[in-house]
């Protein structure tokens, strides 16, 4: 089988780096490009990265010397059939508008940035919950006047790791009106280097720039419809988050608690359908589909990061301690790993969805 060409736009950050990982040895997809800031552009990537490399494993030798390109010029990504975009610029006006130009070249755009979340058009996809949300492409392709590339998002990380036990329960009947959320959120989140450390050692910090604001308005994109070829999103819910940075490397915990509907499930019930849970990737097979999405723990210590982020690939949830509360109907821990599951992972397994559904065709 040919493999896909694809590019990773801000390849020497922490999430570059990941996609760089994760993609090597890909059954789908061979890395071809790399692009980073005007400051890397000329170098070869071993060169350009001027903080090593940052993630576990060795620098892949089939990357090490491909020379990279400035992020900016968009005719040298031409040999690709897609890109992950993970790359920061000042504004996010200038992010969306620079993969606008790669999708207007014909790339198809698959995208950690927060810049086209609330575009109505652009998918944000977590695979197992809306992979249905990937027919809107045709209609974005028109609405733009492009032809083989579009964008698709993936969500923030820090809601990553308990919506997924939401969706399996609202997909089983249950209707769930009300959601409080108090995330715990590792370091890596914010790239690197990230917090300084006299921030987070022997501290909590309660706030993250815009994250609870994410966390509270994505889902409802997510569990959204898409109708005369935008989307609608869901009215039925209501989040509140409490979001903090906490001396954690990798894996963003959730604590949970929540309400049902009228329909009322008890707790052996809410643990066979978590359980039993699978979506559109593990039905296809997809490479970067965790094989049991959803991984419940008896343990009354579980999950925890450290033992817990790695489960099935870094791409599985892990939930435990799921309880009567006695404000809401129950509550519960959740985890996933932000930087696999929540960022590079989550992308992968969103491309290779796209291009099992025929979004993604060499030329």
């Amino acid at each position: 089988m040919q493999k896909i060409p694809v590019g990773i736009l801000g390849a020497t950050g922490m999430v570059g780096q990941q996609y760089i990982r994760l993609l090597a040895n890909h059954p789908y997809f061979e890395v071809t490009h790399l692009a980073a800031s005007p400051s890397s552009a000329g170098k070869t990537y071993r060169t350009a990265l001027k903080n090593g490399w940052l993630v576990e494993g060795e620098l892949p030798e089939s990357v090490s010397e491909l020379v990279v390109a400035d992020v900016a010029n968009v005719a040298s990504a031409q040999g690709c059939v897609l890109v992950f975009s993970a790359f920061e610029m000042p504004e996010k006006e200038q992010i969306k508008s620079l993969e606008n130009a790669y999708a207007a070249a014909g790339i198809a755009v698959f995208s950690n940035s927060s810049a086209h979340r609330s575009t109505p058009d652009v998918p944000m996809i977590v695979a197992e919950i809306n992979p249905q949300h990937l027919d809107i492409i045709p209609s974005q392709q028109k609405r733009n006047g492009w032809d083989t590339g579009f964008v698709v998002v993936k969500p923030n990380c820090s809601l990553q790791s308990y919506l997924t036990p939401m969706y399996a329960l609202m997909q089983a009947g249950y209707e769930i009106p009300k959601i409080m959320v108090t995330t715990m959120q590792a370091v890596s989140g914010a790239g690197y280097p990230g917090v300084p450390s006299l921030d987070m050692i022997d501290n909590v910090v309660p706030f993250i720039g815009g994250e609870e604001e994410k966390t509270e308005r994505e889902p409802l994109k997510i569990f959204g419809e898409a109708k005369e070829g935008v989307f609608v999103p869901f009215a039925g819910l209501k989040i509140s988050a409490h979001c903090n940075r906490v001396p954690v490397s990798d894996g963003h915990t959730a604590c949970v608690s929540f309400a049902f509907g009228e329909k009322k499930a008890n707790l052996d019930t809410i643990k066979k359908i978590w359980r039993d849970f699978r979506g559109v990737p593990q039905e296809l097979d997809l490479p970067f589909a965790p094989m049991q999405p959803i991984i419940y723990h008896e343990e009354q210590n579980r999950p925890q990061p450290k033992h817990d982020r790695d489960a099935d690939k870094a791409m599985a949830v892990s939930v435990g301690r799921l309880r009567p509360d006695s404000i809401f109907d129950f509550k519960f821990v959740a985890l996933s790993h932000n930087t696999v599951r929540g960022a590079a992972g989550g992308g992968i397994l969103n491309a290779e969805l796209a291009y099992r559904k025929g979004l993604l065709t060499l030329t």
